[in-house]
């Protein structure tokens, strides 16, 4: 195209030079005219073609950019796919899991009867760990190991403990079974006592003076649901041993499966309702035919009854237990613990996502069978606050009334709590 143009400089010139020799006639100069322009129109659609061009070669990366995206996009979406597709596999893969939690406490109480028994300690109360295996969709083993007070041996406050140690086998979608060695289904903190879910830095004295929470045995247990909302559980276990020696004190019978005489069963039975999400209703029964296990011929059976309500709506929280026991024999009348007898009360609120107070009003009595004054009332105010849901720092501040001051105890609790 370059030579063109100087092709039709060069003949401009030439013919004006040539009009030195000769004029070029209208012919001839319409001729010239005529061919420029067909040069120029040559140009121009030279022009334009290189522009289709152009915008043809634009279209091509555009697309060539596009599946290029698309293929990247695709890549890391497989990518990522094949990633969650090894944990799946991976966690499906793993059947065995493991567990626990564990409770630092600082007590300060003081004893109204002698300042000798007043407590004031530090106590890494308990350590406890979970080891969970899933044989197959419908058989698994739970178990649970505890390390009280830190240090365990002769000569030391604490004790190693097996909790829990049972097999489940699922009869069927809505019935299953226990075998071993299980917490009984009795109460609000029996089988739900991990730290975080609970106010108040020590298990409140109900569930712990009148349900000796916590409380195992070893037997076989069938649970299942009965219709919506409705549920049971029935056990057939090892029984208690108490003794004139500790009033007959249910706490201190329990045998927890160590060598534990069987010479007497006992017999547990619950039914719980949560129709309504946020609400459980439920109540508890045990038997027992002899609760020294026939080594006391001045006592005999045993019954057990035990309500509680536990209400959570929005920031609202209430929960309520009574309970009581019925012994049987002179021994225990002789005693006043025939009748062994305590409720709470305890309402709490959230005051944030992670901060919640509370205030409980217990009673309890061990001796309740006594025309003596043995009840212990108990008010407790407190806070906890989760570091984290599973993690909780608590405080709260107790005020007894004992007619036995020896019994009476006031002052604080400090602790941190968590479970994993």
């Amino acid at each position: 195209m370059k030579f063109k143009r100087t092709l039709l400089a060069a003949t401009l010139m030439s013919a004006m030079t040539a009009t030195h020799a000769a004029a070029p006639s209208n012919e001839e100069i319409w001729q010239l005219l005529q061919e420029m322009k067909q040069e120029l129109n040559s140009v121009k659609q030279q022009n334009e073609d290189l522009k289709a061009q152009n915008v043809e070669l634009k279209q091509q990366v555009e697309a060539t950019e596009a599946k290029a995206q698309e293929a990247t996009e695709a890549a890391e979406a497989v990518a990522v796919a094949s990633e969650e597709a090894i944990k799946t596999a991976a966690a499906k893969d793993s059947k065995t899991s493991i567990g626990g939690y564990g409770e630092l406490h600082y007590n300060n109480l003081e004893n109204q009867a002698n300042s000798d028994d007043d407590v004031d300690e530090l106590d890494f109360h308990r350590f406890v760990l979970f080891f969970n295996h899933e044989f197959n969709d419908r058989l698994r083993l739970f178990t649970e190991l505890e390390l009280e007070h830190s240090l365990a041996g002769e000569g030391k406050e604490g004790e190693v403990e097996l909790e829990q140690a049972y097999i489940q086998y699922d009869i069927n979608d809505k019935h299953r079974v226990n075998a071993g060695l299980f917490l009984l289904p009795i109460g609000l903190l029996n089988e739900t006592h991990e730290p975080n879910t609970f106010y108040g830095v020590e298990r409140n004295s109900v569930e712990n003076r009148i349900i000796p929470t916590t409380w195992w045995e070893g037997g076989v247990m069938f649970s299942g649901e009965l219709a919506q909302g409705f549920s049971y559980d029935v056990a057939a276990t090892g029984g208690l041993k108490t003794s004139a020696g500790s009033n007959y004190a249910v706490r201190s019978g329990r045998q927890k499966v160590s060598e534990a005489l069987a010479d007497d069963f006992a017999y547990t039975a619950r039914l719980k309702w949560t129709g309504i999400p946020g609400v459980e209703l439920a109540s508890s029964i045990q038997y027992q035919e002899d609760i020294t296990q026939s080594l006391d011929a001045d006592a005999g059976s045993a019954f057990l009854w035990e309500a509680h309500a536990a209400i959570q709506k929005g920031d609202f929280g209430l929960r309520a237990l009574y309970a009581t026991w019925d012994l049987d024999g002179d021994g225990p009348e002789s005693v006043g613990a025939d009748e062994q007898t305590g409720w709470y009360i305890e309402p709490s609120y959230k005051l944030l996502d992670n901060v919640g107070v509370f205030t409980r009003y217990s009673e309890w009595d061990n001796q309740a069978g006594n025309s003596s004054d043995s009840e212990v009332e108990e008010w407790t105010v407190g806070i906890n606050w989760w570091l984290d849901p599973q993690v909780a720092v608590k405080f709260d501040y107790q005020d007894q009334d004992a007619e036995d001051e020896s019994n009476e105890y006031d002052g604080f609790n400090v602790g941190i709590g968590y479970q994993f």
